[in-house]
């Protein structure tokens, strides 16, 4: 199933999805649904398609959660951690050693505030040369961790920022629309294996494509599990959380945002998350 949000009737509502057209669920956003699952006992899928309404309608995904709190995972692929040893000159493979430790990298990206869906606009922090894109499979979680779907994200980065002291790695990554989510929520009963996932990140420059890269899930240096296990250890994340897997796709300085540039990030098995870049203060 698929599970999301749309603006219907002059309200943000969640939505079921159905060969690209939206069944409104009346008097709930998709965090209130949430609640309702757990308060009632009520699997989230059940929930969802007795209260959708029959009739389907062509009404554009809107943000498919706002998340009470987003975390995101670092040096999750070994490109990413080899990447990042090679930008900061770091001698004894500090990030590899990230990527190879038992406990993972975790840090906190921000709450809805930061947040923004398919079709909006991601930030440019003005004080960045080298904000990129960081296409990566996110996961929504219920209480306890429970993992209720799968979506994409885009964990935007002012990568000079933190390449300029590792401590500034907050002012990299969190700001206004640093993260984008979307289009929906695959739930795991339809989406079983989310280490099989091809996905596909571009950047178009007008007529030109500035970046093309592409990754698989199959390399993902952690099991998910393992991440919300660390994520939760006295921390007690509320449901309708999300936490960013890390990404596999190195944008290099060549390739870094500027205004009016459109990123794309895919996945056949999710769907396509499609954001223009603009600065903000």
């Amino acid at each position: 199933m698929k599970l999301g949000q749309v603006w219907w009737q002059g309200r943000l509502t969640a939505a079921l999805f159905e060969g690209g057209l939206a069944r409104p669920i009346p008097g709930y956003t998709l965090r209130e649904l949430i609640e309702r699952s757990e308060r009632d006992g009520t699997p989230l899928t059940e929930l969802a398609g007795r209260y959708a309404v029959r009739a389907a309608e062509h009404i554009d995904p809107a943000i498919p959660v706002e998340p009470r709190e987003v975390w995101a995972c670092g040096c999750t692929y070994e490109m990413s951690a080899s990447f990042r040893d090679a930008e900061h000159n770091t001698r004894e493979g500090f990030y590899r050693h990230v990527f190879t430790a038992a406990r993972p990298e975790i840090f906190f990206k921000g709450t809805s505030r930061v947040c923004v869906g398919t079709n909006m606009p991601i930030g440019i922090r003005s004080d960045s040369k080298f904000t990129a894109p960081e296409p990566e499979l996110a996961v929504l979680l219920g209480s306890k961790g429970k993992v209720l779907g799968y979506t994409l994200a885009n964990d935007v980065s002012a990568w000079d920022i933190e390449r300029e002291n590792p401590l500034y790695l907050p002012q990299s990554k969190v700001y206004t629309a640093c993260c984008s989510l979307g289009p929906w929520f695959v739930t795991p009963d339809e989406l079983k294996d989310p280490y099989s996932l091809d996905m596909r990140c571009t950047i178009q420059r007008g007529e030109q494509t500035l970046f093309d890269g592409s990754t698989s899930t199959s390399k993902l240096g952690r099991k998910i599990e393992t991440l919300v296990e660390y994520l939760l250890k006295a921390n007690a994340v509320p449901a309708s959380s999300v936490v960013l897997t890390g990404t596999g796709i190195i944008v290099t300085q060549e390739a870094a945002l500027a205004p009016g540039d459109v990123v794309t990030i895919s996945a056949p098995s999710i769907g396509v998350l499609v954001n223009e870049a603009a600065m903000v203060e």
